[in-house]
This record gives structure tokens, sequence and C-alpha cells, in this order.
């Protein structure tokens, strides 16, 4: 992607101590607008390649600062200072994975072209740079919500910054809190919905198609964050639902036990980067003499690059979680009238990971290289986390997309519905078997799938990619009050919480890993108003309670990285 930089980057968007200075600029590699009008379609491809080499700067951040940061991962001993501090919440601005001016780089490319790209060019009777103009869009809002996930608050700056005063201007202007910002690029984006995205055929035998993220998911995303609800549903079902590009579940990628006999070894067929999960990805380089190379590998697995010395690993309240889950399969003996439901054992194992869920099995090895010199460069243990790929970092992902949907849905009012998607999968037979006809009446067609690609052989209840066959689960069902409530109202707000805590455990045995858990924490800790509920499981990821990171995070000020 090198060759593709932009030459109108505005590289040093420097960030001072101050929250005033966030924006001030010193640089003398500026060109200004008027020397930089993109009227030819080549400028307008290179320059929309050139932003995603900017992206490929914070691609590791979106991960590491949702991971490290959360309940699921802990440092090991040769973790980086940086990134100790950061699981610490301990940070500074001098750390390296607090540079904000990164993202702004992002943000004021991405404001030149929207300010400079000449929209009204046709060839044919066709917009020349129509796919290209809501790309930009899309990558701005996207990079602002990473933003302010992790800022707080941040000047909206909607205009490309060319010079040290306007700069300062914009960094003393006021500061958008996450909803706002929400609010704002729902508006901006909206529009640009069903604009196609730009085939550019494939570079480096990767699909450019799938470089750029997919509006629809990320209105989906930005409402659910803005607290839209039914917007939000409403989004991600027209995009999964989409009648020429349907979204589905892929129904073999679950890692299963092969019999109610045997427990040695499951089937695993479980992959989350394979083309069927991955709908949209930052592409990252080979060789850093093309540009910037991925270092997730290094940090979450042995390599011989870090001479075998992994720096995350998996907590103990990420282990808790998926033993906590039961494991059933629908069975049906070759005499037997009835199918019969098995469970699988909860002891016995030689490896404590098959107890429970299977995700975390699937996804992660560790294991000891046998006896070795203390003094030795290279580790004696080794670790494997399948979920990186030296070649791209995912930004959107099909079961991920499907978890905050029903999110959404049951914030909607449909808690119903939300616990399909967890147990059943979504089809028109499941919805008319598991939702009652006054929600599927309510939902309409937010829960609406086309009823030839959407069917019960074709689709999957998502605890089933791990815990077997969650349809027959009677463990795992609809959250109901002990005794009948008043109103079927007041049944509906006792199970949304309820629904909502099955979704975001869902989303971390889904979700490890990949930059998910601190966001999804903070998200249902802002919208019940409830501090605890991210700092609980954060301050327990050693499997006993750290009083004093609880009493830390207690305080939300203490989420945001310092400014």
């Amino acid at each position: 992607m090198k060759r593709y930089i932009l030459i109108f980057s505005f590289f040093n968007l420097l960030i001072l101590s101050s929250c005033s200075d966030i924006l001030n600029a010193e640089s003398d590699l500026v060109e200004f607008a008027e020397d930089n009008t993109l009227d030819h379609p080549t400028d307008s491809v290179y320059s929309v390649l050139g932003i995603v080499g900017r992206l490929q700067l914070i691609a590791d951040r979106t991960v590491l600062l949702g991971e490290a940061r959360s309940d699921l991962v802990e440092p090991t001993e040769e973790a980086s200072a940086d990134l100790k501090r950061l699981a610490a919440f301990n940070l500074s601005q001098k750390n390296k994975y607090n540079q904000v001016s990164d993202y702004y780089a992002v943000i004021n490319n991405c404001n030149y072209y929207l300010a400079n790209v000449d929209t009204t060019l046709q060839r044919r009777g066709r917009q020349l740079f129509k796919y290209e103009y809501a790309v930009v869009k899309a990558f701005r809002a996207w990079t602002y919500l990473e933003l302010v996930k992790n800022y707080g608050q941040v000047p909206l700056v909607l205009k490309p910054l060319m010079t040290e005063r306007e700069a300062q201007e914009a960094a003393n202007g006021p500061l958008s809190n996450i909803q706002e910002v929400c609010n704002y690029f729902i508006d901006d984006l909206a529009p640009y919905a069903l604009t196609d995205l730009p085939n550019y055929e494939n570079i480096d035998a990767r699909d450019t198609e799938r470089f750029f993220i997919p509006v629809r998911a990320l209105l989906g995303d930005l409402c659910l964050w803005a607290g839209r609800y039914e917007e939000s549903a409403r989004w991600y079902n027209d995009y999964l639902n989409d009648k020429d590009d349907p979204v589905q579940l892929n129904y073999e990628a679950s890692i299963r036990w092969t019999s109610v006999t045997d427990y040695q070894r499951p089937r695993d067929a479980y992959s989350v980067t394979s083309n069927n999960e991955v709908l949209s990805f930052i592409p990252m380089e080979s060789r850093v003499f093309d540009g910037v190379v991925s270092d997730l590998r290094n940090v979450f697995c042995s390599t011989r690059e870090n001479n075998y010395f992994f720096q995350l690993a998996p907590s103990q309240g990420m282990r808790k979680l998926s033993s906590d889950q039961v494991y059933c399969i629908e069975y049906k003996n070759e005499s037997a009238t009835q199918v019969d439901t098995v469970y699988a054992p909860r002891s016995g194992f030689t490896d404590n990971l098959l107890v429970g869920d299977l995700r975390l099995y699937s996804n992660y090895n560790q294991s000891s290289s046998g006896t070795q010199d203390p003094y030795s460069e290279y580790s004696s243990m080794r670790q494997t986390i399948s979920k990186f790929s030296s070649l791209m970092v995912p930004t959107y992902r099909v079961t991920m997309v499907y978890l905050r949907y029903a999110e959404a849905l049951n914030r909607a009012g449909l808690p119903q519905s939300a616990m399909a998607i967890l147990k059943y999968g979504l089809c028109k037979e499941n919805i008319d078997n598991y939702v009652d006809s006054l929600e599927q009446v309510k939902a309409g067609d937010l829960i609406k799938f086309d009823d030839n690609l959407f069917t019960r052989e074709t689709t999957i209840g998502i605890h089933s990619r791990g815990s077997g066959d969650s349809q027959c689960n009677a463990y795992y069902v609809l959250p109901q009050p002990e005794t009948p409530l008043a109103t079927r109202e007041d049944t509906i707000a006792y199970q949304i919480p309820q629904v909502e805590d099955l979704i975001v455990n869902e989303m971390a045995l889904e979700g490890a890993f990949e930059g998910n858990r601190f966001y999804d924490l903070m998200r249902v800790a802002l919208r019940r108003g409830d501090p605890a509920y991210l700092a609980d499981p954060i301050s327990r990821r050693s499997g006993k309670q750290d009083a004093a990171l609880r009493a830390l995070l207690m305080d939300k000020n203490n989420w945001y990285l310092p400014k």
C-alpha cells in the first residue's frame, strides 16, 4: 500500500499536553487545496487507497485497546511496559497506544478528499466518484467512532486542516461526546447506505471490495451507540437480508463433539478469518518496506520473531466464562422414537478447555517445549491464537454483526427475537415457532428474512457455534421471572437486561481477542448508568477481584485515554 499513501497527508497532527492543544499542527509537508484538485479517476483511486494506508497505523490499536483493557486477557511478564500500563489503566500521553494524532491523520485525509474531489464529473451518465465518495464518508465515520470510544469527547472536525491556525481553532472549539458524534454521522452516512462499493479487483491477491466499510452495518453500530435501537435493528436487518447480497451465518462453522460417547477430540471446523466470516478488513503489509506490518501475532502468539515470548494470554475470567457454558447434543438412538438431548460431561478431560463451550479450545493452544536452559533467549512456552492473520485486521465479521443486531432488537423491546438469534437462528420457521404473535406484530419487518435463503437448514443459533445443539439446551433459554408479573410490559422489562447479559457473554465467547470486549462492556455500562457492569468483570480478570482496579474503574473518566 505504500505507493498509494496520499501526497497531501497532513502527517504531523501533534498532540500536546492539554486538551486545548489536541489538534496543534506543525508540518511543512502540507499541499494546499488549490494545488490538489481530485478531478481524474486515478487521482481518486490512489487517494482512497492512500486513506487505507493511513488506516494501517491504527489497525492493531483497534484490537489492542479493546482487548488489553478487557477481562478476557492478561499481560504476561514478557509484555511491554506500555501494554502492561494499558491493561492496568495506568496511562500517560507518552504511551505508544495513546497516539490520537494517527486517528486525526485519517480524518484529515478523509476531509481533504471530501472537500476536493470533483463530484460533478460524469462518464456515460454515471458520476465518476460516487462510490469512492461514499467509501470515504464511511472511513471518516468509522474512524470517529473508534476515536470517541477511546477518548470520550473529541473535536468534531469536518473540514481539512491545512494550517496550524486552522488546527488550533479546531482544538479550541467544542468537544462532542459519543452520542453527538454518532448522531452526526448517522445523518451524514444515511444517504449513501445503498451506494455500491468500488471494486479495484485484487491487490496482492486480496479482494479490494473488502477493504471498505459496509455502510449499513456501520449505521447499525452508530445507532446502537446512540441509543436509537429500532433504527439500529433496521439497518442491520437491511444489510443482512439484502436481496442481492445476503449475509448468512455459516452453518458449518462450528466446533462440535462428534458423538455422545466420544469426548476425546472435537471436530474443528471453526475459523473466524475465512472469506465466509470476514466482511471487511484493513489490509496489512507482509514487509515493512511496503508499509505497516501487523504486530498482533507477535503480541498474542509465539513466533520466531518474538523468540516465542507472547505478551497477552487468555485470562482466568475468559476461561471461566467458557467452562461455565453447558454443551449439549441432540441425539436419536436407532431404536428410539424420540430425539433425546445428551449433555457433555463436566469433568474427566485431559484439557480443561474442553469443558463447556469449545470456541476457546478451537482458537487457543498453549504448550511447553520441554526442559530448557533458564538462560536461553527463547521462551519454553508456546502459545497460538488462530484469530490473527498477518495480512489483515478485520473491521466487520458476520457473526459479530448478528450479535449486535440481537442487541439492538432486544433493546427495541424484542427479547424473544434477540434470543432466537442466540438459540435457533432467525428464519421464518424459527420465528413462527419461538417468537409469539404479539412480538411478531411489534417487530414487523425488523425480523423479516427471505424465506428462500434463510431456512432452518441454512441458519444456526450463534450459541451452537461452540456449545452444541443450543436449540435443545434446557439450560439456555429465554429468562422468565420466578412468578408471573402484572403485565406483558413488565415481563419484557424483566427480560431485556437478562437477555442482554446473554448477548454480551456470547459476544465474548465468539469475539474474544478481536478487540470488541472492552467496548461491549462500556456500551452496556453507559446504557444502564452502571459502571460496575464494566468494573466488576475487568477487576476479576485474574480470578480474584483487584479492589484498587475496581475502584479506579468505577469512575468512568478512567475508561478513556488521556489527551
